[in-house]
């Protein structure tokens, strides 16, 4: 009977390690790597590029200190957090200026056709 109930305990304890390490490999640790791309992207911000926060508010960056950058919108120009800034959103909306150029490694210079008029 207490082999049993051994045997039983033995195969839950395993069944758990067993999901665990499901949830690290296909959950935990794809946020890991995410949550650092996004802080690599946050901290190498330069000023002129154009950014969408989480919050959706397009801008372009026009200062930046420790923890906080100003952005000029259309309305004006506003601070926010580093924090704040979407690595994908960026990506998706102007992703046409992140573009490397392979064949001399710089960044492109391609004219802006978004919402934000230059100034």
């Amino acid at each position: 009977m207490f082999s049993i109930l051994q045997n039983s305990i033995t195969n839950t304890i395993w069944m758990f390690v067993l999901i665990f390490i499901v949830f690290y490999f296909f959950m935990i640790r794809p946020q890991i790597r995410k949550q650092k791309i996004e802080k690599k992207f946050q901290e190498n911000l330069k000023k002129g590029i154009y950014i969408v926060t989480n919050s959706g508010l397009h801008g372009k960056v026009i200062e930046i200190t420790n923890h906080f950058c100003i952005l000029e919108t259309i309305t004006g120009k506003i601070k926010f957090e580093k924090n704040s800034i979407s690595k994908e959103l960026t990506q998706l909306r102007y992703e046409n200026l992140l573009k490397i150029n392979k064949n001399n490694n710089k960044k492109k210079e391609i004219e802006f056709k978004g919402n934000i008029e230059k100034k």
